[in-house]
């Protein structure tokens, strides 16, 4: 069947997407605290090493507190640290007093809310790919394109032409989102199938998760890791990243042979942060366990507050050579002023993404930093995959959610390029290409937008 096309209309001013349920991976009576920035009578607590089985179960009694999930055991750590677990509270007993109370306790490293994230997009007016002649598809195109030229675009295109470089399906890149819609016939090429679990109700590599063949949904804690037209928004960021190419039907992405891993953690209207913790080391772990060419995770979400928990999956990811590209956040603010989570933490594999217009401007609501954010890329007007209520279709986005896939994109045609390139020199190499642009000078590290083509 022809894909359909769907054009969403942006109401005034427009919305983040989606805010309803809660995840039904967490536990009846953990709604989220009245303020709605993180789940109430739950919280992640990182123990001490060391700290035996029955001194912890001991302490969680005398709190009457509970283990909800394991997040990281001490026997499966490589850091030296002990275990870190999700908590359940005790009934009527405030989050943020038991995070004061249970932070000065001797067998407690750190305690920390479970921070709640949504995506950083927004819907919008809406080689041989038809949204690529026509010059829809403007971010991949650059100043020597030779058709639609758009100085303002990321240049894959020329990237491509010039060294046939479209990436190759050995490359890998963890998409940590929604989940992405792998029957998509822009996407069916491309989207991983674990070759180490087949599906036989077993844990065949010993990951912990069964029968993870098209990667997990940390959300609803199962290996169905699309759940239907609710996750249009990582279908979205998985088509910019790597839609396949040449084949005559809607768009291409940066990287068009790349191979992308899906792990769901954002449900219908959003995701909490021992979720997004175990996606990351999800990923990192197939790294470490398999061997995967895995260069980059794909990360458009954000609103929590800051997690330690995060930052140290972010650390493990780094150790093992995964860049961790962020969207910098839709609040038309400085990053440096108010921190943007998880594009704001310091560690060094992360890059952090801006969002331009194709007339080069800075999109009004886009995040900035001089400090924080690293460069920008094109995020007004992208247009890209998606599921629809009568099957696979295409729709134009806009936030900073559609910039960061753009970065991701261009590291996978980096690494194809650059053979053994660690974390870091790939980092290196976008930011030392970036464009010198009005509109994101003092407001990014670089100064700058994404340039693609030389990669």
């Amino acid at each position: 069947m022809e894909p359909l096309s769907l054009r969403h209309t942006l109401a005034a001013g427009g919305c983040l997407l989606g805010i309803a349920a809660m995840a039904p991976s967490h536990a009846a009576g953990t709604a989220a605290d009245p303020s709605g920035r993180f789940a109430a009578q739950q919280l992640i607590v990182q123990f001490k090493p060391g700290v035996s089985a029955d001194a912890k179960a001991a302490w969680l009694a005398l709190n009457d507190a509970g283990i909800q999930r394991d997040l990281l055991p001490a026997a499966r750590r490589s850091d030296g640290k002990g275990d870190l677990q999700l908590l359940r509270l005790p009934a009527g007993l405030p989050v943020l007093e038991a995070q004061r109370r249970f932070a000065r306790e001797q067998v407690v490293d750190f305690a920390e809310p479970n921070w709640r994230y949504q995506h950083d997009g927004k819907k919008a007016l809406p080689g041989d790919d038809p949204y690529y002649k026509d010059g829809s598809l403007w971010g991949m195109h650059g100043a020597r394109s030779p058709m639609h030229a758009n100085e303002y675009g990321s240049g894959a295109d020329w990237a491509w032409i010039q060294g046939n470089n479209k990436c190759d399906r050995a490359i890998h890149i963890g998409v940590i989102d929604e989940g992405m819609m792998a029957d998509h016939p822009d996407l069916a090429n491309n989207v991983w199938t674990n070759p180490f679990d087949p599906a036989d109700g077993v844990d065949n590599d010993g990951n912990g998760y069964v029968d993870d063949t098209r990667g997990w949904d940390f959300f609803y804690d199962d290996n169905t890791s699309f759940d239907g037209t609710q996750d249009d928004h990582g279908t979205h960021v998985a088509g910019t990243i790597g839609a396949r190419g040449a084949n005559n039907i809607g768009v291409v992405g940066a990287c068009p042979k790349v191979t992308m891993i899906p792990a769901k953690f954002l449900g219908p209207s959003f995701g909490y942060t021992d979720d997004a913790v175990r996606a990351v080391d999800y990923i990192t772990d197939l790294k470490l366990r398999h061997g995967l060419n895995i260069v980059a995770t794909n990360n458009s979400w954000g609103g929590g507050g800051f997690s330690r928990a995060l930052q140290n999956a972010i650390e493990r990811a780094g150790q093992a050579e995964i860049l961790f590209i962020a969207s910098a956040g839709n609040g038309a603010s400085n990053n440096d002023a108010s921190p943007h989570y998880p594009s704001s933490y310091p560690n060094d594999n992360v890059i952090s993404v801006a969002n331009i217009t194709r007339s080069g401007t800075k999109e009004f609501f886009s995040n900035w930093g001089k400090t924080t954010v690293d460069l920008g890329a094109p995020g007004a007007g992208v247009w890209s995959t998606v599921p629809t209520s009568r099957g696979a279709g295409y729709a134009s986005y806009t936030g900073t959610s559609m910039a960061a896939p753009h970065v991701t994109g261009a590291a996978a045609l980096y690494a194809n390029s650059h053979p053994g390139a660690t974390a870091l020199q790939i980092k290196a190499a976008i930011l030392d290409a970036a464009m010198p642009t009005r509109s994101m000078e003092g407001k990014t590290v670089t100064g700058g937008r994404l340039d693609a083509s030389g990669f």
